[in-house]
């Protein structure tokens, strides 16, 4: 399947390609739901856990709201209910369920959700086959975004799966056996080493003919004091050494949002991390499995990798070091496609083919970049505008993407966010530091 589209020029709706794209994007997300029994995809675990019906519900709400009903005549509601039971966070589009309460939806039915994509997808295909997208490019952003939307949730459709499946005490596994995969040639560990990056004045953020979110731009300049980037993300076994140095019971390395969390929730480790018999187990897409010291750490929240980074004596990166680290680097490595959906050592640029390796896929990289608006940002208008310039308050950026995260999908420039407590997502370290020298 290839549905590689970033850094092409906008696709036009009456191109076959474009239709093409579309048909394969939605079919991999119903693709993930393969092996999938209906009890498995209605379970909500926590307020940022959605099910998994409920994302394949929400996704086809998308096209349904900003495309077809607006934009494509004589199109009709599916089911006159669904608005309100499948909107997440757009006040302009009209009243919503209770975010924490998408658990309580048993009806409709995974079948009925299904039925109600395929109602809508039929739309889409004609709408799209009709070309009411060429010569328009405010047409043609919604259907990218769409897309982009689409592809956001198939990644949310994983974690919220894995942090399902780890709940059950059976722990089951949605994939038995994917990570008795071979190994990828120079998969051995990396060594590690500090990478200079261009100082002085830099351009960051989107520019380009291709898709991106509005989050992304303007493009604007930034200057960059002396640093170093590690060239490697943080492993399990470096980790470990932190642990073992008491670093979860001395405050000196923590922010006080974060010690005051870690002792009223009791860290100890990395979410998804248990001890058993004297030994580190993980719960994985594959099920329990015993702790890969060279693998990247994984699941750990901002707090923690800031703790760990003041201990090792570092920081972590500012986003736009990680973004001129990440210049010219391909968009390549153990991403989504792979069907992996763990983060394995070595599995981008261990063999030479760039100073950094994994810097795309494995793990979404936290840096020390407050998520807020740059020079000159504008949302858009109406209630896409809702997107992503709403949620610039009171969390961190993060760079990269993960292993769950589609190739496809991914810029430079793309910068993900999250509340600094958050760790059910592949959230890994790679660390910083000031000056050229020690």
């Amino acid at each position: 399947m290839d549905i590689q589209t970033m850094g092409t020029p906008r696709l036009r709706g009456g191109d076959p390609t474009f239709r093409d794209r579309y048909r394969g994007i939605r079919d991999w997300t119903v693709g993930l739901t393969e092996g999938l029994a209906p009890e498995d995809q209605v379970v909500q675990t926590m307020e940022d856990v959605s099910p998994t019906k409920w994302h394949l519900a929400h996704t086809t709400w998308f096209f349904e709201t900003f495309l077809l009903l607006p934009h494509h005549p004589g199109y009709r509601l599916h089911d006159e209910r669904y608005p309100y039971l499948f909107n997440s966070y757009y006040v302009q589009a009209g009243a919503r369920h209770c975010r924490d309460q998408r658990g309580h939806i048993s009806r409709p039915t995974v079948e009925e959700v299904l039925e109600y994509r395929h109602h809508v997808d039929r739309a889409m295909m004609d709408f799209l086959e009709g070309g009411p997208t060429r010569d328009n490019p405010d047409l043609s952003y919604l259907v990218e975004l769409g897309l982009n939307h689409e592809q956001q949730h198939q990644e949310l459709l994983l974690t919220d799966l894995k942090h399902v499946f780890s709940v059950n005490p059976l722990r089951p596994a949605y994939a038995p056996g994917v990570e008795e995969q071979p190994a990828e040639s120079g998969s051995s560990p990396v060594a590690f080493r500090w990478v200079e990056i261009p100082s002085g004045v830099q351009q960051i953020g989107w520019s380009g003919s291709g898709f991106a979110y509005d989050n992304e731009g303007p493009r604007h300049r930034r200057f960059i004091e002396p640093a170093r980037l590690a060239n490697r993300l943080v492993t399990n076994a470096e980790y470990l050494e932190f642990i073992e140095a008491d670093g979860y019971r001395r405050p000196e390395l923590w922010m006080s949002e974060g010690w005051a969390l870690l002792a009223s929730q009791g860290w100890t480790a990395p979410f998804y991390w248990e001890q058993r018999d004297g030994e580190w187990w993980t719960f994985t897409l594959s099920g329990m499995r015993p702790l890969d010291p060279d693998e990247p750490v994984s699941h750990v929240n901002w707090y923690e990798a800031d703790a760990l980074a003041r201990w090792a004596g570092a920081r972590l990166p500012r986003e736009e070091e990680w973004e001129v680290a990440a210049r010219g680097q391909p968009i390549e490595g153990n991403l989504a496609e792979k069907r992996w959906f763990h983060p394995r050592r070595g599995s981008s640029g261990a063999s030479g083919a760039g100073e950094f390796a994994q810097l795309f896929g494995d793990v979404w990289e936290w840096t020390q970049s407050h998520y807020s608006p740059y020079p000159g940002y504008r949302p858009e208008a109406g209630a896409v505008g809702e997107y992503n310039g709403k949620f610039m308050v009171n969390q961190f950026v993060l760079r990269g993407g993960s292993c769950a995260t589609s190739g496809s999908h991914l810029r430079t420039s793309y910068r993900n966010f999250f509340h600094p407590d958050k760790s059910w997502q592949f959230t890994g370290i790679r660390l910083a530091k000031d000056g050229l020298t020690d």
